[in-house]
């Protein structure tokens, strides 16, 4: 299994972070996408320890739009989203995607004129660096959609991770072209109309994820979550998509390698190597 969306670079993991890997190991967990907070300097520090604990750990880079607010404030203003992305992109080796990136309206953490900027910018970078993007999005569905049309040209790939849609939104990102990830919440009790959603994408644009440490699966609910539940997402969508679990995980293997290419895949055994290439256009 892989877990592509969990952040073990927070500091919750900085305690106990060789003992998570070594969970996530034992419940054939073998590979994961480290997300990493473009602004955060100590997140930053704290991915040295990731790569070295879990060489299979590959990362993605972003701004958050919960931090697109900061970025207007800071002395560069919007004009700084680029070079300090791109430089983080340059030196952490592993990096495979930008994200997450997209747009919040739930929380007032910035206007939503500086979030759509913030993320169109971003999607022009991975355009430019032909780089796949992780994709947050809630309760700003339409303007998601827009600005990955408007920037993306068609040409960028990516995955709308932590999937709360329901079955007609999830179409709209399969039409972009995007992969569909689902997490922990997809066990959740009202969680009707995501399971519907996880029953229609296709085999191939299927993620699995934790979005550790947080959205623990059930029975886990309320606890801090970590790689090794993301076995309880594919025993979930194993029943809802009615297949065999080993078919989930193989499935969701090949699009994760498909999606984010060789560099987050590269030291997994040869033998459970899947299709590498850095995917472009769908």
């Amino acid at each position: 299994m892989i877990d592509s969306h969990c952040h073990l670079a927070d500091e919750q993991f900085a305690a106990d972070l060789g003992a998570v890997v070594e969970r996530a190991r034992a419940a054939g967990v073998d590979g994961a996408l480290c997300i990493l907070d473009a602004l955060n300097d100590d997140e930053a520090r704290r991915a040295d320890g990731v790569a070295a604990a879990w060489p299979n750990a590959a990362f993605a880079i972003g701004i958050h739009p919960h931090q697109a607010g900061a970025v207007e404030d800071a002395a560069g203003g919007l004009e700084g989203v680029d070079p300090s992305v791109r430089r983080l992109l340059d030196a952490r080796a592993g990096t495979c995607a930008v994200g997450e990136i997209g747009l919040d309206y739930h929380y007032d953490f910035a206007p939503p004129r500086t979030q759509i900027e913030v993320f169109r910018r971003q999607i022009a970078l991975a355009r430019e660096l032909a780089l796949p993007i992780v994709v947050h999005t809630r309760e700003a569905d339409a303007d998601t959609v827009d600005a990955i049309r408007a920037e993306g040209g068609g040409d960028v790939q990516g995955v709308f991770h932590c999937f709360t849609g329901d079955a007609a939104f999830a179409r709209q990102a399969l039409d972009l072209g995007f992969h569909v990830s689902f997490s922990g919440i997809v066990t959740f009790r009202n969680a009707a109309a995501i399971r519907e959603a996880a029953a229609i994408v296709p085999a191939d644009r299927l993620l699995v994820e934790t979005d550790a440490p947080y959205l623990s699966p059930v029975p886990f609910r309320g606890r801090r979550n970590e790689p090794a539940r993301v076995a309880q997402v594919v025993d979930k969508l194993s029943a809802v998509r009615g297949v065999d679990r080993d078919d989930v995980i193989e499935a969701t293997r090949r699009s994760y390698g498909r999606l984010f290419g060789g560099r987050a895949v590269r030291s997994m055994p040869r033998e459970r190597r899947v299709d590498a290439r850095r995917a472009t256009v769908v």
